[in-house]
């Protein structure tokens, strides 16, 4: 980057299942609103505001136009950014990408979705084959991953992925704006309802209304704001097409390793166990998220199998995944891979009130996931 970016203000509205207390404009000034109060800005002080959010899932065509109530955009320059899952993800790499380039000096991103008021599932079950996909996979939900890791490592698999979604519940309920804070047992997670095998209810993140707002700001202006800065110190893109046939399995390197492995290599990281402090991860199940560790820590499944069995993963593990409770607990799509950078920052900043892991948090890594298979990774940390 030409120059240091750091991040300065963050906000979450409060996530919910449903929210029909407030419009659109009114859900996204929640989160505005709170980035603002952190910040101890104003409108006026924002060159730029970037607007993300999925329009086919609330049916609004060009929803940046009427969000200007709630954003501030009116008469401002911006930009409105849409990539799927990633949507959030690449707010973050725009708004970084901007204030670096100095085109701008203050740069807010905003992402954002009220699920309620469309029909997200229609949107998102358009994107498999209804014949011949229809054995593995309905939309987003495929239990393809979790097979592989039952054939390999047998029943321990199932019980490991229910462990991480208990372990994302009782994360969710120390974070007071995240969705569903639920109690739940790992055999409540195996008793739920089959999806597509071993693919259960549980495993799966929800339909979430919610924003989440992020400041950005030169390394200048950066000294002048009475939050400590969390600096950007790089990210990663990888967009590839990933596709499935009959015939059996076809192995290529995900898009999660290869960006995890081009972050680390840019950034001189041999080990992200032991030199990333905390990762808030873009979970949409909890097979997923078991899988991915596997990619973004560089290690063989039955090394991350241990980890999970000893708890290496919880808030008070020695590499805690997704301590805000992660996307299976909170998904208002168009925001949600910016909670995770939001989220990642108050780790480095020390602000996550009860969900901080309580360790000097230095390095965070965040993640974004979506379309077919694109991820975005972030590192964040407290000094460069």
């Amino acid at each position: 980057m030409n120059r240091k970016v750091a991040i300065t203000g963050i906000g979450q509205s409060k996530h919910r299942g449903h929210r029909q207390d407030v419009n659109e404009p009114e859900l996204v000034w929640e989160s505005v609103s709170d980035a603002l109060r952190d910040s101890c800005l104003d409108l006026k002080d924002i060159d730029c505001i970037l607007h993300g959010n999925m329009e086919l899932f609330e049916g609004v065509h060009q929803p940046d136009m009427w969000h200007t109530m709630g954003n501030g955009a009116r008469m401002k320059e911006g930009m409105r950014i849409t990539t799927g899952g990633t949507t959030g993800a690449t707010l973050n790499c725009a708004a970084a990408n901007l204030v670096a380039s100095g085109l701008y000096d203050t740069v807010m991103a905003v992402g954002f979705e009220k699920q309620e008021e469309g029909q997200t599932t229609t949107g998102i079950t358009a994107m498999a084959d209804p014949l011949w996909g229809r054995e593995i996979q309905t939309g987003a939900i495929t239990g393809a991953t979790g097979v592989l890791w039952v054939e390999e490592l047998g029943e321990r698999a199932e019980w490991a992925a229910a462990k991480m979604r208990v372990k994302a519940a009782k994360n969710a309920l120390r974070n007071y704006k995240a969705h569903l804070r639920i109690n739940i047992t790992e055999k409540d997670v195996m008793d739920s309802r089959l999806l597509a095998w071993p693919l259960r209810l549980l495993h799966m993140c929800p339909e979430s209304n919610g924003s989440c707002a992020i400041i950005y700001t030169n390394e200048e202006k950066a000294k002048k704001f009475p939050q400590k800065p969390v600096w950007i110190k790089d990210h990663v893109t990888c967009h590839k097409e990933e596709t499935f046939f009959r015939g059996g399995p076809r192995f290529q390197e995900l898009s999660q390793s290869y960006a995890a492995r081009t972050l680390y290599e840019r950034n001189g990281i041999k080990d992200p166990y032991k030199e990333i402090d905390v990762f808030e991860m873009y979970d949409p199940s909890s097979w997923w998220e078991l899988d991915w560790a596997c990619h973004f820590l560089r290690r063989p499944k039955a090394e991350v199998l241990e980890m999970v069995e000893r708890g290496d993963f919880e808030i008070e593990g020695a590499w805690p995944i997704n301590p805000s409770g992660g996307v299976v607990s909170t998904n208002p799509i168009g925001a949600t891979a910016l909670i995770r950078v939001a989220e990642a920052a108050l780790q480095v900043r020390g602000d996550a009130g009860e969900h901080q892991v309580p360790k000097n948090v230095r390095t965070a890594m965040a993640s974004g996931f979506g379309g077919t298979f694109w991820t975005v990774a972030a590192l964040l940390v407290k000094e460069l």
